[in-house]
């Protein structure tokens, strides 16, 4: 029985994106099932603390924008960091996701392929014919990811996993969960690979 991991995340972060080739990467690695579980950011920093990026002081949006340039170096990326089609609604993209799992497709490439289309091409992922577009040039059904994403069936999906993020202490995207254990923000991975090498038991909170 593989180990599993929850990997909470949105289309809509820059920094699930940053962090989401080193994450797979590892759990590919470790042979780690991903249970991947798109999150609306806006609602799960509301109930958290957290505020929208607009919300923040200048101050954190300035060290914000520092931020991206160090590790778009660390990574070896190329994109934006401020695309034209960026903050969009990403439920769709996300839906998506959560659709082509449950048609038992392995949504990497998909995932990858949209990372990209924001950050990269900034292309409008709120857009469902670049969408569509987006899962058939990897090979999956993009038309029916994209209606069924639009049902009230994922719509409840992507409700549930905000209520598990909660429930997992999770605040904020890319969140990893190995054992009950959140690694919070692409700049942990290392910790949750540091994790898995050692096959320490999980670290709990004393609060």
């Amino acid at each position: 029985m593989p180990r599993q991991v929850d990997y909470y995340f949105s289309f809509q972060s820059p920094w699930a994106y940053i962090g989401h080739k080193p994450f797979a990467e590892i759990a590919s690695a470790y042979g780690l099932k991903v249970n991947y579980k798109p999150v609306l950011l806006v609602d799960l920093f509301s109930e958290t603390g957290g505020l929208p990026l607009a919300k923040r002081h200048p101050v954190r949006q300035r060290y914000r924008m520092v931020e991206l340039q160090r590790w778009r170096d660390r990574r070896g990326l190329k994109f934006h960091l401020e695309p034209a089609n960026w903050p969009f609604n990403a439920r769709l993209a996300d839906g998506m996701v959560i659709a082509a799992v449950e048609a038992g497709y392995d949504p990497d490439a998909f995932m990858r392929r949209v990372y990209a289309g924001v950050w990269e091409d900034q292309l409008n992922l709120a857009d469902p014919a670049t969408l569509v577009k987006m899962a058939d040039d990897c090979g999956l059904p993009g038309k029916q990811l994209v209606e069924r994403s639009g049902s009230d069936e994922i719509g409840a999906a992507y409700e549930q996993n905000r209520r598990d993020a909660l429930a997992a202490d999770v605040f904020g995207s890319p969140g990893y969960v190995l054992d009950g254990e959140v690694f919070w923000g692409q700049d942990r991975i290392e910790l949750l690979a540091d994790a898995l090498k050692s096959g320490r038991a999980p670290y709990r909170s004393q609060v």
